[in-house]
């Protein structure tokens, strides 16, 4: 019975491995194998790892779906990282092997050969290259399994865009991998206003030698931020060569793109502490912590992110095989004899209809959703390398996201948690360019007595005060570099001073230099340190207030002759009329001519008494009444204003008539000014150039020039001299006034305008009465400007507004100037709050800020639209 029991149990055993084994003999009768190549670097960790990855797909794959009537079977190739070896292995699996579709090869340079093969057989071919030239539009058998380099540009962007940093230097591979990312960063970068400076291309075949010269001459410049776009084993190099250069300290910044951080178990990560990078996010799943554990058990290496893309690959590829079944590969034209491998090979049949079903696919894989279409990654970490790890920091998913979080948990190089300035002023000293120029001492002149360079006067001293307000632990060492302005010479003017930061010979130009739209595309200003415009001064009239004969200024001549003749008619014609009938107007001869004139002058004050006896007189003299009227009023309003108001009157208050009447004008040597006046129309024989203020002076004075036209720090300077004998007239031109200039993007700039800030605040008025003076006491010539603006065209409003603010504001600065005890003050504050109403006109209390803005608001009523020049300045 026991026998009989273990025979029965045996035979129930065998009889389910029977049937497996016939329907498994079966399943193999009726699978079709698709033979697919694989080219991949075996030498390398990407193409071991992924040769591993793409057996364990094959294998999970018809494992999961046992049922399938195709399998695919992998023809692995090795491209020893040789282009040619690549080449000569597609083409021999294609003619040989006859397979549907290639996986690899792994790099770009590679790929690009490659591609060229599959389109014209008609083969995909299936890269891990991650060049954006590689393009699927002009290459449609091209499918990029990985994500293209490009996409990282963004999150990079936005990392650098978290900090102060508006420069970095980009170290990248010479060749297709390093030249494609280029353009995709520039353009992430410039939209967050942060530039490229200087680029460095390393080659891939570059010694150590090369590779610290180059990182000799990046050590030299300001900037510290870098981003390195460079294959790990090139990578690893480089990183030891800086380390050794002492640049793998606190105060500098590395950033390193995907295909390092995807590899950091091959790089030599002691010499890269505190290097940030960016790497593909790839979500967690249980599938793909099982694969982990998996793979761990079956192989010895690393699993990176190219072995999962090249899973996720093989498993769609798969799919699509299995959709489109199997038939005949390949079809040959035998029009003609075959000259190359490829024409014996033909075009595959299957190719056309593979593609479109794998751009159907898609799949749940081990990197996410995976899909032959669109391979744009919109998830990246940002890591920071500690120790022998990459420690997360932030996840980038957004693509609008232009900065990150958490960035105070980077640790930097050097050990620091501070984030890096980004720049730093190189050990020599800075360049500070300055125009030597004969006049105009006031605002930068040289000392002819002395050999010393160092310049002196207002611009020097608000440059010196700005540099020691910088907020840096030492301020930077600078040396002065004198250059002439010389006369009548294009190559000696303002514009060419500023050029010469451009050319690299000057790292500063300080001096009255004007910010001008033009310059402003080679260099960058800082803010401005003085008022800004142009304007023109003329002559002053002479007074002839005190000349006997005064009284006769109202009327001309030819009116004084014609007033004097109606006189005598009018006394003519009444006593024509009146003679006959009216004893008063008879008599002997000379007492009728007395009575004609003294009749005609009693008139003008109305007091005479003679009797009207005709209608006609009558009516004549009731003409003559309002004619006097009118002129007796009119002369007494203009005699007024001449021995009161118009105590100054300038030779010319109109451009247009100097350029109609072919005045010659005056302007500063070497300034943007003579080409202004050009562009209004002032020909080239009418300008003349003056290298002082006393130029201006003496060529005012003996009418060598009608008026001189000038910015206004230079006519504010030449009028507190002589305002009793020129005054600023016609329309202000609008320019940005005077300041530093710097390199384009120079880190200095910010520091500098803020300091500049600062000394505007503090210092920039005791600087201004060293060199220029208090502003002269030219009251006068105000009280022309406030006739001036009586007669303007702006509206009653804003002329009751103007006039009540600027006699608010005298009242404001007599009353600081006398002497006045606590009660004093205390009233003097509540006036300066009470608000001036006239003619239901409301004109706030002035403050500074709002009589700046007035004082503009006016000038650009005042100014007119066509006179107005925007890009302005020496």
């Amino acid at each position: 019975m026991q026998h009989r029991h273990h025979h029965a149990m045996l035979i129930l055993i065998l009889i389910p491995m029977l049937i497996i084994n016939t329907a498994t003999a079966n399943a193999n009768e009726t699978t079709s194998e698709i033979a697919i190549g694989v080219i991949l670097d075996m030498e390398s960790s990407v193409g071991k790892v992924s040769k591993i990855c793409i057996e364990m797909a094959i294998r999970d794959f018809y494992q999961t779906h046992n049922n399938y009537t195709t399998r695919i079977v992998a023809h692995f190739r090795d491209s020893k990282n040789d282009r040619v070896e690549a080449v000569s292995a597609a083409i021999q699996l294609i003619k040989d092997v006859k397979v549907s579709a290639i996986i690899g090869p792994q790099t770009s340079s590679e790929t690009d050969f490659v591609v060229d093969i599959g389109n014209k057989t008609r083969v995909p071919i299936l890269s891990l290259a991650t060049t954006p030239s590689l393009s699927p539009k002009e290459n449609p058998y091209f499918i990029r399994i990985s994500c293209t380099s490009s996409s990282q540009a963004q999150p990079i962007s936005a990392l650098i865009n978290t900090f102060p940093w508006r420069e970095v230097v980009l170290v990248y591979q010479d060749g297709d991998f390093g030249t494609g990312f280029i353009p995709s960063l520039s353009e992430a970068l410039l939209n967050v206003n942060v530039q490229i400076k200087h680029p460095i291309v390393i080659s891939p075949f570059a010694s150590d030698h090369d590779i610290s010269n180059e990182l000799h001459n990046i050590k030299t410049r300001q900037t510290q931020v870098f981003v390195v776009h460079l294959l790990p084993e090139l990578a690893s190099r480089f990183f030891k060569k800086a380390k050794q250069a002492g640049m793998m300290q606190e105060g500098y910044a590395w950033i390193i793109t995907d295909v390092v951080t995807n590899l950091l178990h091959t790089v030599d990560t002691d010499s890269m502490q505190g290097v940030v990078g960016v790497k593909p996010h790839i979500p967690k799943s249980d599938h793909l912590k099982r694969f982990k554990e998996s793979f761990k058990n079956h192989s010895g290496q690393v699993i990176n992110v190219y072995g999962l893309w090249s899973y996720d690959a093989t498993y769609a590829l798969a799919m699509a095989l299995e959709r489109v079944g199997s038939a005949t590969t390949f079809h040959i034209q035998q029009q003609k004899p075959p000259v190359t491998d490829l024409d014996a090979i033909g075009t595959s049949k299957l190719g056309p209809t593979l593609l479109s079903e794998m751009r159907k696919i898609k799949l749940k894989g081990l990197t996410g959703d995976f899909d032959f279409v669109d391979r744009s990654y919109s998830g990246y970490e940002i890591v920071n390398i500690v120790g022998q790890e990459d420690k997360f920091i932030y996840l980038w998913k957004n693509e609008k996201a232009t900065k990150i979080s958490n960035e105070n948990a980077i640790r930097w190089p050097g050990g620091s948690n501070e984030s890096p300035r980004g720049w730093e002023i190189p050990g020599r000293k800075l360049k500070v360019g300055y125009p030597e120029i004969g006049g105009f001492r006031e605002f930068i002149h040289k000392d002819d007595d002395t050999n010393e360079t160092e310049p002196k006067g207002f611009c020097v001293d608000v440059f010196k005060a700005v540099m020691k307000n910088l907020s840096l632990p030492s301020p930077p060492s600078y040396e002065y570099m004198p250059f002439t302005i010389r006369k009548n010479e294009t190559s000696g003017s303002y514009d060419t001073l500023v050029e010469q930061i451009h050319l690299k010979n000057f790292d500063v130009v300080i001096g009255d230099v004007t910010i001008r739209a033009e310059r402003s595309s080679y260099v960058d200003f800082t803010l401005p340190y003085t008022e800004s415009g142009v304007s023109m001064i003329v002559p002053i009239k002479k007074d002839d207030r005190k000349n006997a004969w005064v009284f006769m200024r109202p009327l001309e001549t030819q009116l004084w002759f014609t007033t004097c003749a109606f006189f005598i008619y009018t006394g003519v014609v009444v006593w024509v009329l009146e003679h006959r009938v009216n004893k008063e107007f008879r008599g002997r001869p000379y007492k009728q001519v007395g009575m004609i004139f003294w009749f005609s002058f009693s008139t003008l004050v109305f007091a005479h008494k003679e009797k009207m006896i005709s209608n006609l007189s009558r009516f004549v003299v009731i003409v003559w009444v309002f004619v006097v009227l009118v002129l007796q009023s009119s002369y007494i309003a203009s005699l007024t204003s001449i021995l009161t108001v118009e105590q100054l009157q300038p030779d010319f208050t109109d451009i247009h008539d100097l350029i109609r009447q072919g005045n010659k004008v005056g302007y500063k040597e070497g300034s943007f000014v003579a080409q202004m006046l050009k562009d209004m129309g002032f020909q080239d024989a009418k300008l003349v150039g003056y290298d002082s203020l006393q130029d201006y002076d003496n060529a005012l004075s003996n009418k060598s020039v009608s008026a001189i036209f000038d910015e206004l720090p230079y006519l504010n300077l030449f009028l507190a001299g002589h305002c009793n004998k020129y005054i600023m007239v016609g329309p202000t031109y609008k320019s940005a006034g005077f300041g530093f200039a710097f390199p384009k993007g120079s880190p200095l700039l910010p520091l500098v305008s803020k300091a500049l800030l600062q000394v505007t605040e503090n210092e920039l008025n005791n600087i201004t009465d060293k060199w220029l003076g208090p502003k002269a006491d030219c009251s006068e010539q105000d009280m022309v400007s406030r006739s001036d603006m009586l007669l303007s065209d702006g509206s009653i409003r804003q002329k009751l507004s103007a006039i009540a603010t600027i006699f608010n504001l005298e009242k404001l600065e007599e009353s600081k100037q006398a002497p006045t005890d606590d009660n004093n003050n205390n009233n003097n504050n509540n006036n300066n709050n009470v608000l001036v109403i006239e003619d239901n006109i409301i004109i706030p209390p002035p403050t500074p800020e709002h009589h700046q803005a007035s004082s503009d608001d006016d000038e650009s009523e005042a100014t007119p639209a066509h006179n107005v020049v925007e890009e302005s300045g020496h």
